[in-house]
């Protein structure tokens, strides 16, 4: 079996000596993260999405969620200081980040964006997220990823309670 290319998130991981392994899928288009995570028979809690966003200053931001949660915009918002955010177009994605739909990761973006990984992640050994490109997912220890997308905890998805 012939090793998959490394992306740059798994560079800049490599170069940070940050432990991580990675999941290859078959992918030639645009899958959502449930279906990736059935494909390789992965829990749904602990596969993560990255959401990318617009403050109302105009700034961008990065937010990673449990692929079966949703990103609660107010929260989201006051984890940045922002008044208020809303996810960018799909076809802003790669001019905005680097990355293709469905290959965005927090590690590596064009830019450093101001990040916020959902607290649930904490609880945690480990996380699954893109690897940089489609066909590709990474796991690491959340504190790892953390450190590597320079972000933050912070409570930002829609919970049943609320």
């Amino acid at each position: 079996m012939k090793q998959a290319p490394k992306t740059n998130a798994m560079r800049i991981l490599e170069s940070m000596k940050i432990p991580f392994s990675s999941y290859t899928y078959e992918c030639d288009e645009f899958v959502d993260a449930i279906q990736i995570a059935d494909m390789l028979k992965l829990p749904y809690e602990k596969v993560y999405k990255t959401l990318v966003a617009e403050g109302h200053s105009r700034a961008y931001y990065v937010f990673v969620i449990p692929i079966a949660e949703e990103l609660d915009l107010k929260k989201a918002a006051r984890s940045v200081g922002e008044k208020s955010v809303e996810m960018i177009h799909v076809k802003d994605i790669n001019a905005v980040t680097g990355y293709i739909r469905g290959g965005c990761t927090a590690v590596g973006m064009k830019k450093q964006y101001v990040t916020r990984i959902d607290r649930s992640a904490q609880a945690l050994p480990a996380v699954i997220v893109s690897g940089g490109r489609l066909g590709m997912q990474i796991e690491l220890a959340p504190e790892d990823l953390r450190r590597a997308a320079k972000a933050e905890f912070a409570d930002i998805v829609r919970r049943a309670e609320e």
